[in-house]
Parts: C-alpha cells; sequence; structure tokens
C-alpha cells in the first residue's frame, strides 16, 4: 500500500495547521485505496497525470487541473508512470464556503504557486503571512473555472450495463438504439436516463470516456494514430478533431504544453457525432 502523504490522525481531525499542503516527487506509481478522512482535498500532478475516482465518478487529471474533494467524500488514486504531485487538506470547518460536491477545476498560475509555497511550511500554527496565503488557496478553488474531466456512472441497472460494456470496449461504435436494444430499454428511455442520471447524452458520455481513456493512453506515450484506432475512429483525423473540440488544441500540444502553460485555449462543449 502506498504510504499516506499526511498522518491519518491529521487526514481525520482539525489538529494542526487548518490547511496542509504536500508536494511529492517519486521514482514510483502511486495507488491509494478508495477513503475517505474529515479534510477537505484539492490535488493534482506536478508532471503526468493521475487517475482519481471519486464516489461513482472517475477523473483523469492532468498537470493543468486541479480535482477538489469535500470532506468524507470516499476517493481512490492512481498515477500514470511515477508519481509527481501536490495535495492541499483543509480542515472541515473550514470547508463551508467550497463547492459541495467534488469537481475538476483549471489550475491557475496563482494557485500553484501558493501551493508550493504552503508545501514548504513546517510550523504547527500559521502565522499572518502565512495565513494570507492560505486564504489565496481558498479563494482560488471557489472562482477557478470547473472542468468537464468527470464521468460519471449512470444508476439504472440497465444503463450500467451498457457504461460497462462501452468503457470495457470503446471502439464498438453500435449507436444508441442498438444499445437499447442490446439492454431491452427503450431508446427514449435511455437517452432521457443517461442525461438525468450523468448529466450527459449518452454521445456526450461516450465521447467522455473516450477522451478519458486517450489522455491516459496519449500519457503513456502511445502513438496518436494507435490511440485513434484503439478508441473506435475511423481514421486519426477525426480523433484529433475531436480531441481539439473538447481541449482546445491537438493531442501533441496539449501534451508538451501543459507543463509551461497552466491555462491553455478553453475547451469547447462541442461533441462527436453518435455513429463515430
Amino acid at each position: 500500500m502506498t504510504h499516506p502523504l499526511i498522518s491519518p490522525q491529521q487526514a481525520q481531525s482539525a489538529d494542526g495547521p487548518f490547511l496542509i499542503a504536500v508536494e511529492k516527487t517519486g521514482e514510483d506509481v502511486r495507488v491509494t485505496p478508495s477513503h475517505n478522512h474529515a479534510r477537505g482535498q484539492l490535488l493534482g500532478a506536478l508532471h503526468g497525470l493521475l487517475s482519481v475516482g471519486v464516489d461513482n465518478q472517475q477523473w483523469v487529471v492532468p498537470a493543468i487541473h486541479a480535482v477538489w474533494i469535500p470532506p468524507h467524500r470516499t476517493h481512490a488514486l492512481r498515477s500514470h508512470g511515477a508519481y509527481s504531485g501536490w495535495n492541499v487538506y483543509i480542515e472541515e470547518a473550514a470547508c463551508a464556503p467550497l463547492p459541495a460536491e467534488p469537481c475538476t477545476v483549471r489550475m491557475s498560475a496563482l494557485l500553484r504557486e501558493a501551493v508550493r509555497r504552503a508545501a514548504s511550511w513546517r510550523s504547527a500554527i500559521l502565522d499572518a503571512a502565512q495565513l494570507r496565503v492560505a486564504g489565496v488557496i481558498l479563494d482560488e478553488i471557489q472562482s477557478l473555472p470547473r472542468e468537464r474531466l468527470g464521468l460519471p456512472m449512470p444508476q439504472d441497472a440497465r444503463l450500467q450495463r451498457i457504461a460497462h460494456a462501452l468503457t470495457h470496449d470503446l471502439a464498438d461504435n453500435r449507436r444508441m438504439e442498438q444499445w437499447a436494444e442490446w439492454a431491452a430499454v427503450s431508446p427514449r428511455t435511455l437517452s432521457r436516463r443517461f442525461v438525468d442520471e450523468t448529466g450527459f447524452s449518452f454521445a456526450e458520455w461516450r465521447q467522455q470516456a473516450r477522451l478519458l481513456r486517450a489522455l491516459e493512453m496519449l500519457a503513456a506515450d502511445l502513438p496518436v494514430t494507435t490511440v485513434a484506432l484503439e478508441l473506435g475512429y475511423d481514421n486519426v483525423s477525426a480523433f484529433i478533431a475531436m480531441f481539439k473540440r473538447a481541449m482546445g488544441t491537438t493531442p501533441a500540444r496539449y501534451f508538451h504544453s501543459y507543463a509551461a502553460d497552466p491555462a491553455p485555449a478553453a475547451a469547447s462543449t462541442a461533441t462527436e457525432d453518435d455513429a463515430t
């Protein structure tokens, strides 16, 4: 089991500073099983990519994003390659003005520098200057743009069956009507329940699943052509077009630029055609 970044006692109580920040770079993959604690947690990657599971959602987190996890929410993490990341733990009482639901936020240079400063603190009591920096971190969590990098799972058993089948074979290009017949549900019910239970239409959900898997595969240095074909695209151009609509840039530029630029062009909400 991966060693915790702070002690369980600190994670479960208000002992010590109300805000604790940690940066860590290692040589091993980091895997933390499902757990929860009383402190809220903001986490992100310094380099590379993290996969984070929170409740019934999955997030893929590159270095330009961070995930906010409110107190007492069950979550798990794994790194893609050697772990290089940061975490901020905030005592429960101080989380009241922060988002009540888990979310992904776009990083800012200000938040990155504030976390770096906070990770250097060693005192049990924050002085006036440190409290101001901690306040900046809280303000940034509240105000930074939210990003749709999560993949919520539907609750309906029939839709779950479809979702699990899709995530196991994202190259399966069956249309929604064909999936509905396979799962013994009407197309109208499938369409309505996907939106009600995940916030995505069926086509948007499948694109989101493909996008998150693409980020994982690209972070493992797989060729773009290989990624495109394994995700069910007829050609690499169609995959690159989808990626650019969703992330605001091409895969190559995205992975070469995010470390230097924490805020690339805003992503579009356009989705792929259902038959893609």
